[in-house]
């Protein structure tokens, strides 16, 4: 956690000093709002996409008693993403595994390799980034192959909060 609080530093200035940088007087007598780079608006759109070269946990619980557990570790460089994800349900066969993919603004698409019944396998998995939460979209089975994919009409619902990275600490 200190880990992740160091790295943040850098960017909770660099929104503050954005932040700061629009409040000065507004001269601009139109109300249309601008859309160049120097607009407010702009300025909220990137401080609201997730910060890059950073690690991220989160953890989704479900279940009678939130007995199921699935954890996300995640670290972002630049538009490469790597992590790892693990599904822990309390009586079934769990999924442990790796994330590899690429992030374009807060979409995060990746492929899970994974171990399951001492078989190797993956899936493609689909994330919304947002600066206190995960949310992945659906899945579904394909009818040609009876594989897993992810659900291109689906919307981002399962939720992930952020979390420690306690999961992942070996």
């Amino acid at each position: 956690m200190q880990t992740l609080m160091n790295n943040m530093k850098p960017y909770i200035l660099i929104a503050a000093l954005a932040m700061a940088s629009c409040t000065g007087n507004n001269n601009n007598t139109t109300d249309t709002p601008k859309t160049d780079s120097g607009t407010a608006d702009s300025v909220n759109a990137k401080l609201k996409a997730p910060a890059q070269n950073m690690e991220y946990c989160f953890l989704h619980t479900d279940g009678m008693n939130a007995e199921d557990t699935t954890a996300i570790h995640l670290i972002i460089n630049g538009s490469k993403v790597t992590g790892d994800m693990y599904w822990l349900p309390k009586e079934k066969d769990k999924r442990k595994g790796t994330l590899t993919g690429t992030t374009d603004g807060s979409i995060i698409k990746a492929q899970w390799h994974f171990m399951q019944e001492g078989q190797t396998d993956s899936v493609a998995v689909e994330f919304k980034l947002s600066s206190q939460q995960l949310a992945q979209k659906s899945s579904m089975l394909d009818p040609k192959t009876g594989r897993e994919i992810v659900d291109p009409k689906a919307d981002y619902i399962t939720i992930y909060n952020m979390d420690t990275c306690g999961k992942f600490k070996k």
